[in-house]
């Protein structure tokens, strides 16, 4: 797909694969799911530490396997799995968010939050094969989809530089409000059951509801993130290993961050810059493969270094650079909208400007 700056072929076929590679990855994927699962077999809730060394290993474990693609399938396979992986690692960070506000929302124990996570990390294993398998195939016949695609990746990271997204409502999921109307449902956790019989009758608990909510969340995180893979590898091996390995670290790395998410202020925007470049990427691999074989591709490798250096400046700017108070961005919006209330903030608020103008008058300006 790629044009590599190093000798090994461009392209890596799922024929490719040997049996081996596809038995140790499934292999890897059900022991660490054990060990993870045993380790956290009683309900406690995982402090920072905790956290930060299973966050570690997750990155350890992928990070072996990366090594073991590069010596079994070459360099070009290795840094396709290696950018994918970061890939979907940083875009996935935008989706702790959404679990946060389940989480709150739903009231859920600190306690039982971990054992969510793991049935949502399970579910998004099965969904995402689906997601990918489907992407793949589609993909390999009709090359043109390539371009929708980097359309969804483009209009997403407009959403996002903008603040445009709208924000997550855990009464508007449609799975949450479905599961409500066919399932009777209990307000009291009862541990991390799902189920649970009252007065005879078996009812759904609040932690079956929070379950479902993840794996909604998810499939609509999908819709970005799946795409976004594909920019790196049609390579359904490549592409469903890197999405697992970043996907089973998810859980560590939301106690890690979940007392951080709200430091993190310059994130969206690295992620916009990032599903910006990706869309960049899809436009000129589609317009390379459906157009002419004269128009360039971005190489792996660029994509590499592009997703490591925006990821972490963002984070950077974001730790050495606070956000703005809420006053002082008021009195910001008011300056941008002072003359008639057509400046960058005046256009898309006018009203805003007005009810700034009022709160700074009460709050005093700063």
């Amino acid at each position: 797909m790629s044009t590599y700056p190093f000798d090994y072929p461009q392209e890596v076929s799922v024929l490719d694969v040997p049996a081996w590679l596809w038995a140790v990855f499934a292999g890897s994927v059900v022991i660490m799911l054990l060990i993870d699962l045993f380790a956290h077999r009683r309900t406690h809730i995982i402090g920072f530490r905790e956290a930060a060394v299973w966050s570690a290993v997750w990155v350890g474990v992928s990070l072996l396997f990366a090594g073991l693609v590069w010596a079994s399938l070459g360099t070009g396979a290795a840094v396709e799995f290696t950018t994918a992986w970061l890939l979907e690692k940083s875009l996935s960070v935008d989706n702790l968010f959404v679990f946060a506000l389940i989480f709150g929302y739903f009231a859920v124990p600190r306690e039982y939050q971990h054992r969510a996570l793991f049935y949502g990390v399970i579910g998004a294993l099965v969904f995402r094969a689906i997601f990918i398998a489907a992407g793949v195939a589609i993909v390999s016949t009709f090359t043109v989809v390539l371009f929708v695609f980097a359309a969804i990746l483009l209009w997403s990271a407009y959403k996002l530089m903008k603040d445009d997204d709208e924000e997550y409502d855990p009464r508007k999921n449609i799975a949450v409000r479905l599961v409500r109307k066919v399932v009777p449902v209990q307000e009291q956790y009862s541990g991390a059951k799902f189920f649970v019989k009252v007065a005879g009758k078996w009812v759904a608990t609040p932690m079956f509801v929070v379950v479902v909510a993840i794996e909604a969340a998810d499939l609509v995180f999908a819709v970005d993130s799946v795409p976004a893979v594909l920019a790196v590898s049609d390579d359904t091996f490549i592409v469903y290993s890197s999405n697992a390995f970043a996907i089973l670290g998810l859980r560590a790395l939301y106690f890690f961050l979940s007392g951080m998410l709200d430091k993190f202020h310059y994130l969206s925007k690295g992620l916009a810059i990032i599903l910006g470049f990706i869309g960049v990427k899809l436009i000129l691999q589609a317009a390379h493969k459906t157009i002419s074989t004269s128009i360039p591709e971005i190489p792996s490798l660029v994509s590499l270094a592009v997703v490591v250096l925006v990821l972490a400046g963002s984070v950077v700017l974001s730790l050495t650079r606070p956000a703005p108070a809420p006053v002082e961005a008021a009195a910001e919006r008011v300056e941008a909208g002072k003359d008639d209330g057509t400046g960058d903030a005046g256009t898309a608020a006018t009203g805003q400007v007005d009810d700034d103008r009022e709160r700074l008058a009460r709050e005093g300006s700063p």
